[in-house]
């Protein structure tokens, strides 16, 4: 679906760059402006231990239909430093940091770039972005969510208790130490890493030759700060109101195959956000459905542009 892309070279007019965070955190970017005729400009950012380049082929999608494309590295992410005690592990001491740097970006953004203005993020991006709404730290004119981190997959307890025995973790030893083994060679994924994320081996395959070609993208496992972090930050999108409060458009694409994060705390913040779509995926698809098998990709890709198209055409005819 949509114009032809190299996933393994950075497009020729589009051009990488650093944004400065509020501290000073020097932080990876690339924009591909539209051509003429713009319709908008999409803000897109990745997951935990992600990073954009994996990501080329739907904003080449994105781009052919008339949209203003940007994406952004985390701090402490792939090409814009760690924050851990090595090259690997991903730590951030809060996620209201990254939500605090996504709202620098967003002003300065949303500034420079035409309207409407769209942000999407997948995963931990996803939960990011959305949390970013929720505290009215970004005013976009429509969300996109890609398997959003609102949950991790079914654990032996509840997130309450789950979240208490993180904190034990974090604090028995360094809160940078890493939280889970990741492979007996460092900066190499684990073998079954692939059937956890797409069901396309090519796509997979993409993720390798970008780890090989920038070798600073490697991360592998989060942290026990990361993993107390993140449970806090999904209990506070929990709150009650939180998400009733926001009026924003939301499309959410999210499969119940999800290996990684839940999809009944998906479904459950669908439920509660009052303009929200829920595209529900099963079996065909893993936990990165914008680069699964063509076919699941297709209709992920459809979603997105008749949601894109009614945010543009909103704003044209306001």
């Amino acid at each position: 679906m949509g114009q032809a892309c190299d996933r393994r070279a950075i497009p020729e007019l589009a051009r990488e760059s650093r944004w400065l965070t509020g501290d000073g955190h020097a932080v990876r970017r690339i924009d591909w402006p539209a051509p003429e005729g713009v319709r908008g400009s999409i803000l897109f950012l990745p997951g935990r231990g992600d990073f954009y380049e994996k990501y080329l082929e739907t904003l080449s999608h994105w781009h052919a239909q008339g949209w203003q494309v940007t994406a952004s590295d985390w701090r402490g992410q792939a090409g814009s430093g760690r924050l851990g005690r090595d090259a690997v592990t991903g730590h951030i001491d809060d996620f209201a940091t990254w939500v605090e740097d996504l709202g620098t970006l967003w002003k300065h953004w949303k500034a420079e770039t035409p309207g409407p203005h769209v942000l999407a993020g997948h995963s931990m991006g996803g939960h990011l972005v959305l949390r970013a709404l929720a505290e009215q730290q970004v005013d976009p004119d429509g969300l996109l969510l890609s398997a959003p981190m609102l949950g991790f997959t079914a654990g032996p307890l509840p997130d309450g208790l789950m979240h208490q025995a993180a904190k034990v973790m974090k604090a028995l030893g360094d809160p940078r130490r890493p939280a889970w083994k990741w492979s007996e060679k460092p900066g190499q994924p684990p073998e079954d890493r692939a059937h956890l994320l797409t069901h396309d081996a090519e796509r997979y395959a993409d993720e390798l030759f970008w780890r090989q070609a920038r070798p600073e993208l490697v991360m592998g496992p989060g942290s026990w700060g990361w993993v107390e972090r993140a449970y806090a930050s999904m209990r506070l999108l929990a709150t009650p109101g939180l998400l009733e409060a926001i009026q924003k458009p939301v499309l959410i694409l999210a499969t119940d195959n999800d290996a990684l994060v839940g999809f009944k705390a998906i479904a459950r913040a669908a439920e509660r956000l009052r303009d929200c779509e829920l595209v529900h995926f099963g079996l065909e698809a893993h936990h990165e459905i914008l680069r699964e098998a063509d076919h699941v990709r297709d209709r992920a890709l459809q979603a997105c542009d008749t949601f894109l198209n009614r945010i543009a055409g909103a704003m044209g005819a306001a």
